[in-house]
C-alpha cells in the first residue's frame, strides 16, 4: 500500500470524526434549549457513516465518509414549568432530547478515533523519512 493511500484512509477518518465532534458540540450546546411545543424543540443529530471499499494494486482498503446527518427520534422532554414564558396551556415546556451523558461518551470515542488517525499519519510520515535516510547511507 502506498503512503498516499495511507494518508487518504487516515484523512477520511479525520474528516468523519471531525463531523462527529461537530454534531456532539451542537447537541451539547442545545441540551437545555426550551421551546413552546414539541415540534419546535431541538432534536439531537447524529452522523451516519458509510464505508467506501476499494482495491489498489490488488490490496483491499476502505475509507469512511459521512453519508448523512440525521435527527434522533427520541422523544423530547416535557417539563412542568407553568411560570416559564414558553409554557403551554397545561404548563409544560418542551426541552431537547439530547442525552448529555451519551454525548460525552460519543465525544470521548470520537476524540480517541481522531487521535488514532493522527497517530497513523505520524507513523507513515516517520516511515517515509526513514526510507529517505536509507538512500543517503
Amino acid at each position: 500500500m502506498s503512503f498516499n493511500r495511507i494518508y487518504d484512509i487516515a484523512g477520511s477518518s479525520l474528516a468523519a470524526q471531525t463531523q462527529r465532534l461537530n454534531t456532539v458540540a451542537s447537541n451539547l450546546a442545545n441540551a437545555d434549549a426550551a421551546a413552546a411545543d414539541a415540534d419546535q424543540a431541538y432534536r439531537a443529530v447524529k452522523p451516519v457513516f458509510r464505508a467506501i471499499y476499494d482495491q489498489f494494486n490488488g490490496v483491499p482498503s476502505a475509507k469512511v465518509e459521512v453519508a448523512a446527518v440525521v435527527q434522533t427520534d427520541a422523544p423530547v422532554e416535557m417539563r412542568f414549568e407553568p411560570n416559564h414564558p414558553y409554557a403551554n396551556e397545561e404548563g409544560f415546556v418542551a426541552y431537547s432530547n439530547v442525552d448529555t451523558v451519551a454525548e460525552m461518551a460519543d465525544m470521548m470515542s470520537a476524540t480517541q478515533s481522531f487521535e488514532a488517525s493522527v497517530n497513523i499519519m505520524n507513523r507513515a510520515r516517520s516511515m517515509q523519512q526513514g526510507l529517505l535516510q536509507l538512500g543517503t547511507k
